[in-house]
């Protein structure tokens, strides 16, 4: 089966539009104390740990910053220079645009523009001149049409190219990459002018799929045909990051805490064209809902780790 999958993938592969860097096999961060990885210590007698340790703790996973690091330089300082004395590469998430996932399960963000322009300063600075991978803020584009006033989108487009930019300029060695939401979410076309707008052109590529459970060949489809507009309109195409966390079975049509996901490909096999990672930490709960309804958002639990693993 996995020799099957590498072979499809490679063909998919050969039809993106775009050549970039290619990654080593275990260049990412594996972080020792991620969420599963202190659970599983701590519960070392639990016969779920020994699962969590074998099938999860071991993959290189993004890590994740917000409103609930009360000093983001610090935090993001802290995980990239252990990323770097362990001669490896981190995967970060920056996850606080004002009005954050519309009010919805992980509600939250900057109070203001000026707040997060600061806080985009102090993540970017906390990265410095070493080389990570960041995913800029999941959702915020395919969410756009929540803003219901084109000032408020305008807003939204001139935060995401500033972080863009301030990341270039503050994080020269990091590969960043704007989110595009997921397969089925907004039609290519939209999306691409959508990026273009949130200033992709100075960015590594998109992001597909975060926190979603769509197979990497539907999200290797759609990252064509947004290349395909921005080639066509633009003049450039960009390389994907797709979230392979939790698409080992595909989608049922829910996206909040769905019975049957599984664990997708780890973190690793790469090309130029495109990387799979594992950016939603699987585990963590989607919000009070699904087979966690009462677990809130990205609280890590045992039981969904257990439910990835075997696919039920």
């Amino acid at each position: 089966m996995k020799k099957r999958f590498a072979q499809v993938l490679g063909m998919a592969l050969a039809t993106l539009f775009v050549m970039g860097q290619t990654w080593a096999a275990g260049s990412f961060y594996v972080d020792p104390n991620s969420q599963p990885a202190v659970w599983a210590r701590n519960h070392a007698d639990d016969p779920r740990a020994a699962k969590i340790t074998e099938s999860i703790t071991h993959v290189p996973t993004a890590q994740w910053f917000g409103s609930w690091n009360k000093d983001v330089h610090a935090a993001v300082s802290q995980f990239v220079a252990a990323a770097d004395a362990a001669h490896q590469v981190p995967i970060l998430v920056a996850y606080n645009i004002p009005n954050r996932d519309c009010g919805g399960a992980s509600a939250g963000g900057a109070a203001d523009a000026d707040a997060y322009r600061a806080w985009i300063d102090a993540f970017s600075q906390g990265i410095g001149k070493n080389q990570a991978v960041v995913v800029v803020e999941p959702d915020s584009l395919a969410q756009f049409d929540c803003l219901k006033t084109t000032d408020a989108q305008d807003a939204r487009l001139n935060l995401l190219s500033y972080a863009v930019s301030r990341l270039r300029l503050n994080a020269p060695a990091a590969d960043i990459y704007l989110d595009a939401g997921n397969a089925h979410w907004t039609a290519a076309d939209v999306m691409a002018n959508r990026l273009h707008d949130a200033g992709i052109g100075e960015a590594k590529g998109f992001a597909l799929n975060v926190s979603n459970f769509y197979p990497t060949q539907e999200s290797i489809a759609y990252a064509n045909a947004v290349n395909g507009v921005l080639g066509s309109r633009f003049g450039y195409t960009k390389p994907v990051v797709i979230d392979t966390s939790r698409n080992g079975n595909g989608s049922n049509g829910q996206w909040c805490n769905p019975a049957g996901a599984k664990l997708g490909e780890p973190t690793g096999d790469a090309t130029g064209q495109i990387l799979l990672a594992w950016i939603k930490n699987p585990g963590d709960s989607d919000g009070p809902c699904g087979v966690g309804p009462t677990l809130k958002a990205g609280v890590f639990s045992p039981d969904l780790a257990v439910r990835l693993i075997e696919g039920n």
